[in-house]
């Protein structure tokens, strides 16, 4: 058994694979080869959004890896910017048609603002619509679990006001130096599962002196002592790669960090994201 065999079980019975493969910023026409790599290699998880611009590509690598699809279990996410019950219906069927699939694993509000608006103004009811929209969904089959995105409590809150379905999932900017402790309790008092998405930090994370020297100590790679630090936590992992040498090593993480060393990578907090402080989860907002 490695990582890649192992899954959570989600509050409604379906299974996830703890490590998946994240594919924001894989072009849509390299994006078949990420997801046949990646299969083959043992991965079972692929996760993509309508915002990456590359479901068509990660449907085309899922459709043609040579895994049953019941094997499979991907992941897309409800643009942030929808906000409305017609729109998120439409959206949906959208992303079943780009995919070329007749369901997927998944389906998460993205972000509870607009991007543009990103912890900004009040889209409490939007988001209450999104998500009746997902439920119906779920509820026909179209989407077996459903979730939502960089939700802080106050917005699972509202969705939770008017829902059906608690969400199975919460995917959340986890990573050391960023660990977001009581949403992640809250999280787990709800029977939400946390995935991490950017676990090595978008990078950030590389170059930080007390970390190398600690995954140094573990006789690992950084990337690698970040994947099991979200792992540990208890979380699904999600670290994002088109090269296949980073998927086979950053499936590699059948070693166990001791307490201490999670205590100390929980007390970090100075990661400084550089260029990519300019996206709105980077931001510190």
């Amino acid at each position: 058994m490695t990582i890649l065999d192992e899954t959570h079980t989600l509050s409604n019975g379906v299974e996830i694979p703890k490590l998946g493969l994240g594919t924001w910023f894989i072009d849509d026409d390299k994006a078949p080869d990420a997801v046949r790599a990646a299969v083959e290699i043992g991965y079972r998880n692929i996760d993509t959004a309508q915002a990456y611009g590359n479901e068509r590509g990660v449907g085309e690598g899922v459709r043609t890896s040579g895994v049953p699809r019941d094997e499979l279990f991907v992941s897309t996410k409800l643009a942030a910017e929808i906000k409305d019950y017609d729109q998120a219906l439409a959206a949906i069927d959208g992303s079943l048609a780009k995919l070329g699939l007749d369901h997927v694993d998944l389906m998460l509000i993205h972000s509870p603002q607009p991007w543009d608006d990103f912890r900004g103004g009040d889209y409490a009811h939007g988001n209450r619509e999104a998500w009746r929209a997902l439920e119906e969904a779920h509820q026909a089959g179209k989407i077996r679990s459903i979730g939502v995105s960089n939700f802080q409590q106050h917005d699972l809150e509202n969705v939770l006001q008017g829902a059906t379905v608690v969400p199975h999932v919460n995917q959340l900017l986890v990573h050391a130096g960023n660990t977001p402790s009581q949403l992640l309790a809250y999280c787990e008092s709800k029977q939400i599962l946390v995935e991490a998405y950017s676990p090595i930090a978008h990078g950030a994370i590389l170059k930080h002196a007390e970390v190398q020297a600690m995954a140094e100590r573990y006789g690992v790679s950084v990337p690698q002592l970040c994947i099991r630090y979200t792992l540990q936590l208890g979380a699904v992992s999600l670290p994002k790669t088109a090269n296949p040498d980073h998927m086979r090593s950053n499936a590699a993480v059948d070693f166990e960090i001791s307490d201490e060393d999670m205590d100390a990578l929980q007390g970090l907090r100075d990661v400084d994201y550089g260029e990519h402080s300019a996206f709105p989860v980077y931001s510190g907002k």
